[in-house]
């Protein structure tokens, strides 16, 4: 079957549409040895053999599931022109894999690696609300005040979040450990969130991501994801995405409309 190259790319989690574009443009695939750089250029998906930047791109045939407990210090990302160390370098050099999501350069926990590209579009789509379970160490004690804002939603440069789940785990020294569940995945939320209600940081970790959880692995560690781990991520993936509900900003008694 012949398809194009870009979606293809796509479909097989290289990058969006628009960045295997951008791939193509720059000479960066190859074709059965052949560089690609025309858009539009059609491969047979059952034959061909594509490579970007030297490293070959599975087939559907020969999919790959990874789970990850990303440390703090790397880079979530491919690769890093300041040279900086990236998830990959965790890895033993396999097929061509891409995270699903981000995680921060500060931030460790749970990340998903696959080649599988219709997964990750699936569980990246912001209709199908596939929870992000993070636990936050914040300085200090957080209020109940201050989990209830969590919990309506923050509003940040970027806009208002969508309601967090957030609850106290446990006092720990001079911080309180913080669970909280999101959906969305802007830059640097949770952080910017707690921010939002005057709480500081110290570090952050994610345990949690469409069921699936980190376990015993220790940090810099990996495993294969089992059969029922990816069929239970595939029924995530392939959930119905729910439309858009408006979002709701109480207003304090006595404030005009407008204020």
């Amino acid at each position: 079957m012949e398809e194009r190259l870009q979606k293809v790319l796509a479909a097989r989690g290289v990058a969006s549409r628009r960045a295997a574009e951008e791939l193509i443009k720059e000479g960066r695939v190859q074709v059965n040895g052949r560089v690609v750089d025309k858009l539009g250029t059609k491969v047979d998906t059952e034959h061909d053999q594509i490579e970007v930047d030297g490293c070959f791109i599975s087939s559907k045939g020969n999919l790959i599931y990874i789970l990850l407990y990303k440390p703090a210090g790397f880079i979530t990302s491919v690769g890093d022109p300041r040279g900086r160390r990236t998830v990959m370098d965790l890895l033993p050099q396999k097929e061509r894999i891409y995270p699903v999501g981000r995680l921060d350069y500060e931030t460790s926990g749970l990340l998903l690696l696959t080649n599988d590209g219709e997964l990750t579009n699936g569980l990246l789509h912001p209709g199908r609300q596939v929870d992000k379970i993070y636990r936050a160490g914040v300085k200090g004690e957080i209020t109940e005040a201050q989990l209830n804002s969590l919990r309506e939603g923050i509003e940040l440069t970027d806009g208002r979040t969508w309601p967090a789940k957030a609850k106290v785990i446990r006092k720990q020294g001079d911080q309180t450990i913080v669970q909280i569940a999101i959906h969305e995945g802007r830059n640097r939320q949770v952080r910017r969130m707690l921010a939002a209600v005057d709480c500081q940081t110290l570090w952050l970790k994610r345990i949690g991501f469409a069921g699936l959880e980190l376990g015993s692995l220790k940090p810099g560690e990996w495993r294969e994801l089992t059969p029922a781990e990816i069929n239970n991520l595939k029924e995530f993936s392939e959930q119905v995405p729910q439309k858009p509900k408006k979002k709701i900003i109480r207003v304090s008694q006595g404030a005009k409309k407008g204020d």
